[in-house]
């Protein structure tokens, strides 16, 4: 779940400042920080100075509090309930971002089929008449988006 979270290179078990979680989860800081004090399971690493480190576990929890309480309408009582009682289940992972199976398939098809009309770039296609040129620039900007949406 943090990897599609962060994407600032560290592994994704490293521990996080409230800045980075703050920004990835889109939670003011200060709003973190009144859900430790609400939340007993919620406890954060804490280093010299009071700076604090979530772990993978505490940005799960966070997100699963952040999906109780402004989703799902729970009062901060029944969340910590909820939560204690095992009852509120992290969410399912998004489906990953991109085309679906079928949406490549078909891209796949029309870039087949723009390779036969010789637009692809692979041979030299034969010289256009004066009003095929319009065409032909045409093929190859929608060669050139199905080639960018397949590498997405």
């Amino acid at each position: 779940m943090q990897d599609t979270l962060f994407e600032d290179g560290k592994d994704p078990q490293a521990f996080r400042t409230i800045g980075e979680v703050s920004s990835a989860l889109d939670i003011k800081p200060h709003v973190l920080r009144y859900w430790e004090e609400q939340f007993p399971m919620l406890r954060p690493v804490k280093r010299s100075g009071g700076r604090r480190y979530y772990r993978p576990g505490d940005i799960d929890l966070l997100q699963t509090i952040d999906r109780l309480l402004n989703e799902e309408g729970y009062t901060i009582r029944g969340a910590i309930k909820a939560i204690e009682d095992g009852a509120a289940k992290p969410a399912e992972p998004a489906p990953p971002p991109g085309p679906s199976p079928e949406m490549v398939a078909r891209l796949r098809g029309a870039m087949e089929t723009l390779k036969a009309s010789g637009v692809d770039g692979s041979r030299e296609p034969p010289k256009p008449e004066r009003k095929d040129v319009l065409l032909h620039a045409r093929l190859r900007a929608l060669r050139e988006k199905l080639a960018s949406a397949l590498i997405e």
